[in-house]
């Protein structure tokens, strides 16, 4: 598989979405690395692109700084959503501060979680795995209505946590933190499609 990626550069976990990109790649066999995008046109290469957790509102305000509203809402390639990245690919989402890409059709709650203190770790059943996915949540949204386009792929009592719609998928929790990477890997799989 040779796929080119990168990771939105503008804030949040970046390197840890590089190294674990790199690490599903190389267990692919593909070799390629793995770049931060910060301008519109280091997008132009890309095969997919990962949008990480951080801050939704600071995100969603530096992606209009930098110029990059349109080419993200327009990117041609797979996008790989962790947290505040899943705020970012709804269609709508309950904060008004944070301008969505309408990427995926579904209804975001930012910070569904409460406060940091109440991140934690949930053994997450996801479809397309063979066992539970080690699922961090920390002040993660949820998503409170999905599309006809949209797979749900898991879900606990607070809404839907994962999804899938055409090449893109989106988690409400930080799969690039546990060192699992079938997440990754099943990423790679559905972006020829």
């Amino acid at each position: 598989m040779d796929a080119r990626i990168g990771v939105l550069a503008l804030q949040g976990d970046v390197s840890e979405h590089i190294r674990a990109f790199e690490e599903a790649l190389r267990a692919a066999g593909c070799n390629s690395p793995v770049v931060p995008v910060k301008k519109p046109e280091d997008l132009a290469p890309l095969d997919a692109l990962a949008i990480p957790g951080g801050e939704s509102t600071t995100i969603s305000r530096l992606i209009e700084k930098n110029g990059m509203y349109q080419p993200l809402s327009e990117f041609e390639g797979g996008i790989f959503a962790t947290c505040a990245g899943m705020v970012l690919m709804a269609s709508e989402a309950d904060d008004p501060r944070v301008r969505t890409l309408g990427r995926m059709d579904m209804h975001v709650a930012r910070n569904a979680f409460g406060r940091q203190r109440e991140s934690h770790e949930v053994r997450l059943d996801v479809a397309g795995l063979d066992s539970p996915f080690p699922a961090v949540f920390i002040r993660a949204p949820v998503a409170t209505r999905v599309g006809s386009g949209v797979q749900a792929l898991g879900a606990i009592d607070r809404g839907i946590v994962a999804v899938r719609q055409g090449k893109h998928m989106a988690f409400s929790f930080h799969p690039e933190l546990v060192g699992d990477l079938r997440l990754h890997t099943l990423f790679l799989k559905h972006l020829g499609r």
